[in-house]
């Protein structure tokens, strides 16, 4: 669990992470090197969930390299899946992560979303549904790992 007190917007207790794999995690398929270590590390606080239409055929090797298996979205309707796992889980209990269109859903129903702007770009609509912009995959995980970052971003 993470517990955030953030002036202006309140108490916020987080317990999962969902997070977009391809864009956001991994570049054509394979893990961005520093995820997996800060991964590790959030797992102490946060249960970790991987969402992935596996674009590139290669979710296999980053469930091995993490040590647990991503849920996969079918095709069709990919942004409604991703919004309907996160309320399933409780939204104002969820962080997610992502940088495309498809994540935009997810991260307008978390407690707090944060859009990724990395190798691959930034959809204006995960921009406009984010609650926080991070200049990087390594930089958003790192914001949860010194939660004061989290905290300065979002006071009001």
């Amino acid at each position: 669990m993470l517990a955030l007190s953030i002036p202006g917007k309140g108490d916020l207790v987080l317990r999962h992470i969902v997070l977009d794999v391809n864009g956001t995690l991994a570049i054509d398929g394979c893990l961005i090197d520093g995820v997996a270590e800060r991964l590790d590390a959030l797992k102490e606080q946060l249960e970790i969930h991987l969402l992935t239409a596996d674009t590139h055929g290669k979710q296999a090797a980053i469930d091995a390299r993490l040590g647990f298996a991503a849920d996969r979205v079918a095709p069709g309707g990919e942004a409604e899946q991703k919004a309907e796992f996160v309320e399933r889980l409780g939204g104002e209990h969820v962080i997610a992560v992502g940088n495309g269109a498809n994540d935009a859903g997810m991260l307008r129903a978390a407690a707090v979303g944060i859009a990724v702007l990395g190798p691959e770009g930034l959809s204006s609509a995960a921009l406009q549904a984010a609650d926080v912009i991070a200049p990087s995959i390594l930089n958003a995980l790192d914001m949860l790992l010194v939660p004061g970052r989290m905290v300065a971003t979002l006071r009001r």
